[in-house]
């Protein structure tokens, strides 16, 4: 899934799909992945409104990874040239 703001929504489904997969209520999967009752249903219904620190925090504990590709456009450190990013 691409992330985008126009697919989160899409984010949203997925996640409650996935809890209910696991057969976990909002309780137990707050209690699992380290977050409040409370942010999973906001992240069930309105996920733009959340950290994306604590997206991650859900996801990665129902079981599920995140990935960046890479940056779209110029490079926002402006150390294009060096691998890691860094400046020699």
């Amino acid at each position: 899934m691409k992330l985008t703001p126009d697919s989160l929504p899409e984010l949203a489904l997925r996640l409650k799909a996935e809890r209910r997969r696991q057969g976990l209520s909002r309780a137990q999967a707050a209690a699992v992945c380290g977050v409040s009752t409370s942010f999973i249903r906001d992240a069930e219904s309105d996920p733009g409104r959340c950290s994306l620190l604590k997206l991650l925090l859900l996801g990665s504990g129902l079981g599920l990874q995140a990935s960046f590709d890479g940056w779209l456009g110029d490079d926002p450190g402006g150390d294009a040239g060096s691998p890691d990013g860094n400046a020699e």
